[in-house]
């Protein structure tokens, strides 16, 4: 068998997706492998043009399987890392979110005790007024709104 048809035998094997001591991507490196040859001897093939055109356009060379695997692998992996920065970021959005709503509560709350604080001791005061102060009749004043 010759170099060339080591070469076409081994580019084959690897676009059918049927690696037999490489990894199974198709590269140079493992064509020669698959061939038994040297890089050298690739490289004095009058193939080597043809298969390097070939290996430079994705799109006409037919993968094997694994590395249409492995690609969308680097899709999805890519996409994950995307998607888990996002909810990180949301997450910490929403944490931040959460402390200001805690904090504008206590404000709310602090401000509702000292309102009530108020209205205690403005009723005692009342109480305490004696004849110094006339209520006001509440039944005529709720009717007196609209």
């Amino acid at each position: 068998m010759t170099i060339d048809e080591k070469i076409q035998a081994a580019y084959h094997a690897l676009t059918a997706g049927r690696p037999g001591v490489s990894d199974g991507q198709l590269t140079i490196s493992n064509i020669c492998l698959e061939a038994g040859i040297s890089r050298a001897s690739f490289y004095r093939s009058p193939l080597a043009a043809t298969i390097r055109r070939d290996l430079a356009d994705p799109g006409t060379t037919k993968r094997p399987e694994a590395d249409q695997l492995r690609a969308k692998v680097r899709e999805l992996t890519a996409a994950d890392k995307q998607l888990r920065s996002e909810h990180a970021a949301e997450i910490r959005n929403l944490r931040a979110t959460v402390r200001a709503y805690a904090n504008q509560i206590q404000i709310l709350a602090l401000r509702a005790g000292q309102l009530e604080d108020d209205n205690k001791r403005l009723t005692a005061r009342l109480q305490h007024s004696g004849d110094n102060v006339t209520p006001l009749n509440r039944a005529l004043r709720n009717d007196s709104l609209p």
